[in-house]
């Protein structure tokens, strides 16, 4: 069997179904994950997929062949899962799933004991050589076993935050973009008082209506048509597997994970001063000064869940979460839990009773360049010629997660502007994200780095 070894990612394994990711491949996964981890009893889910229940099947087959136990928690969102792990203290578990990703692609994401993830340097490399290998191993056979856990999720979530205080006349619009949210939030809606108009709601692993990644613009258009004509507060919009969440404001402007950081960040130091919240490297200064603001230690993360969790774990933050608009906590296991976040701006919103965009509105004090993209051959040249030419500038460098440099006002001794550029851990290119205090700086600034990285 040829395998393409470009699919085991620095988070999770993930590739074109079937040509990258078949069958064969997802015995060959469970048997690799039970070699490596030697564990008892392990947590299977699966997201909606048309191919995920062929996956699901050999994946189990790869597993109860090498002695381990089955505990099905059938369709569930990735949270949900993750849950279902940590919470029953079980040995380890696999999502099928590709996450945003469209319908033609698939994927395993791995976990151990606690729901700790295993990527890139924590048993990915591991696991792919012996998934590459391709060595059978047959042992007793284990059992399955189906639970449901939906209820006790939603107990959980509901558990570590106060919604009694949710405001009744909040309008809401709700789009999970046919994928795993649309079986969670029927069930938590009815826990809340505020009224809802749902849509994209049936998981549908063809993704009919748009892709479901709420980062981009297009995939949030009709929410932000719905939102009019609803005179909603606000829209809510789910990636493919439930673990990523979009807020699309009254006037239907898609906000900015890392605003919606600052937002829940506040709301956490309120009962939690002094505590560490974290932000990737991606992430605006004014996460940093809010949380620094109202009484928090900020720390910068690399990119990407397989790492977030672990340094969540080593330095006991409270909160963490991405440009990307992943939000993880301390107190939900340090995973993801995008329905959390959810209430949180839904609390945040009644208690203020302030508009979103009103709320968003002081955040906004830096020009952000969003996110660019270059393709090139040599990305440690890059680097390294970038660094070489902001030297003279005597920047603060960070290696954290490709190359970071801030640049301070000499006058304030404040940062002025900052950069980052680094390998994407999923797709061939360079990333270039930076922010500055004015547009003139960024236009300026965004400038050189473009000639710079492009001549290399």
């Amino acid at each position: 069997m040829t395998i393409n070894s470009s699919i085991f990612k620095a988070y999770d394994i993930r590739g074109l179904y079937p040509n990258e990711i078949n069958k064969d491949i997802a015995f060959r996964i469970g048997q690799a994950y039970a070699q490596y981890t030697g564990v008892n009893a392990v947590v299977l889910g699966r997201d909606m997929r048309t191919s995920s229940p062929e996956l699901f099947d050999a994946l189990t087959e790869g597993l109860i062949d090498a002695g381990a136990d089955i505990i099905d928690v059938g369709l569930v969102a990735t949270p949900e899962f993750y849950f279902a792990v940590a919470n029953g203290d079980y040995d380890g578990g696999i999502m099928v799933t590709a996450s945003h990703n469209p319908g033609k692609y698939n994927g395993f994401k791995l976990v151990r004991n606690g729901a700790v993830p295993i990527g890139a340097g924590s048993g990915m490399e591991e696991i792919q050589d012996l998934v590459l290998k391709g060595e059978k191993v047959s042992r007793s056979r284990g059992t399955i076993v189906k639970i449901d856990v939906l209820g006790d999720y939603l107990d959980k979530v509901f558990s570590l935050i106060d919604v009694s205080k949710i405001n009744p006349r909040l309008r809401v619009v709700l789009d999970t973009g046919n994928g795993m949210a649309g079986v969670v939030e029927l069930d938590l809606w009815k826990r809340l008082p505020c009224r809802v108009a749902a849509q994209h709601l049936e998981p549908d692993g063809n993704f009919p209506n748009h892709e479901a990644n709420p980062l981009k613009e297009e995939n949030v258009r009709d929410l932000a048509e719905r939102i009019g004509l609803e005179k909603a507060d606000l829209g809510i919009a789910f990636d493919g597997d439930g673990d990523r969440v979009g807020f699309v404001d009254e006037r239907g402007e898609l906000i900015r994970g890392d605003f919606i950081i600052a937002l829940i960040a506040r709301e956490i130091l309120k009962t939690n001063v002094g505590a560490k919240i974290m932000s990737d490297i991606r992430c605006s200064q004014i996460v940093a000064d809010e949380v620094v603001k109202f009484g928090g230690r900020h720390f910068i993360s690399k990119v990407g869940h397989a790492f977030i969790k672990h340094q969540l774990c080593e330095i006991d933050a409270i909160f963490a979460g991405e440009l990307s608009a992943h939000f993880y906590f301390r107190d939900f296991y340090g995973v993801e839990c995008s329905d959390l976040a959810m209430l949180y701006i839904l609390k945040i919103m009644s208690e203020s009773s302030k508009k979103l965009s009103e709320l968003v509105a002081p955040l906004k004090q830096y020009y952000h360049s969003g996110e660019i993209n270059f393709e090139v051959k040599d990305k440690q040249t890059v680097l390294k010629n970038l660094e070489q030419r902001f030297f003279s500038f005597h920047p603060k460098i960070s290696n954290l997660d490709g190359l970071r440099l801030d640049f301070e006002d000499p006058r304030t001794g404040e940062i002025d502007w900052w950069f980052n550029v680094r390998s994407s851990n999923t797709e061939p290119l360079l990333r270039l994200n930076m922010e500055a205090r004015t547009a003139e700086q960024l236009k300026k600034r965004l400038g050189e780095l473009t000639e710079s990285i492009k001549s290399a």
